[in-house]
């Protein structure tokens, strides 16, 4: 599944599920714009891509200071043809129905819902222009089960797989296909130090696979997605949860 030629913008592309995105990427032949708020871990990633021979360019930013994201991507946008977006960041705020602060409520679906309309909105434009592109989303389980006290993450992950249906019924006829992945628990370090053990182990025993996804594992179903191996699928909401959710 090559990508020799394209440029791929992932966010969160500091750890995780973003940090294997870029190595897969990379390791492809794509060249990559890389988003993160930290600037360690980024670093540390467009270190490692550009040892592979990858062109990379990093922006150490809040993604949800829109104001900056665009002068950030319009930048990035200048130099080449950005065909490849992947929104990946994200973050929880746990909190029933009750409990949960408004403020937390708007920045978990500003960031999962709001940051990647925007990014849509400023790439779009150049892929529907060129007749060929790739928007990955990230979602979660929690998009389609919901997650008990998990309400503001739950609303957003449902927020961007009916954002994916949208976009991809607007722009399927340009060439550009848009999907959402749907992980379930993924060994991140998000999960590895904020997690629950016994919250993990019950996730665990109700996932057919029997264990905790790697990030490459998602990772390599983006890059698929990415790819011309995967030109006929589009508006696609798949889940890669180890079954947990059936």
């Amino acid at each position: 599944m090559p990508l020799d030629g394209h440029i791929a913008l992932i966010t969160g592309a500091g750890q995780g599920i973003g940090r294997a995105c870029s190595v897969i990427f990379a390791s492809k032949g794509a060249d990559l714009v890389l988003l993160d708020k930290n600037s360690e871990t980024l670093s540390n990633v467009a270190q490692e891509v550009a040892r592979m021979g990858c062109k990379v360019i990093k922006h150490v930013l809040d993604l949800t200071n829109l104001d900056e994201l665009r002068e950030a991507v319009e930048n990035a946008r200048k130099i080449d043809l950005i065909d490849i977006l992947v929104n990946n960041a994200g973050f929880d705020r746990p909190g029933t129905t009750a409990k949960i602060d408004k403020k937390e409520f708007e920045e978990v679906l500003g960031i999962h819902v709001t940051v990647p309309l925007t990014l849509i909105q400023i790439l779009l434009p150049g892929m529907r222009e060129a007749g060929w592109g790739r928007i990955i989303n990230v979602s979660s389980i929690y998009g389609i089960t919901g997650g008990k006290g998990e309400v503001a993450y739950s609303t957003a992950k449902a927020g961007i797989i009916g954002l994916t249906k949208s976009v991809a019924k607007e722009c399927g006829q340009d060439g550009v296909t848009v999907n959402v992945v749907l992980p379930g628990l993924t060994r991140t370090p998000t999960i590895e130090t904020f997690m629950d053990e016994r919250y993990k182990k019950a996730i665990i025993a109700n996932t057919p696979l029997g264990r905790i996804a790697e990030p490459e594992e998602i990772a390599r179903v983006i890059a698929f997605l990415a790819s011309d191996e995967a030109s006929f699928i589009t508006g696609i909401a798949l889940p890669v949860s180890g079954g947990w959710g059936l």
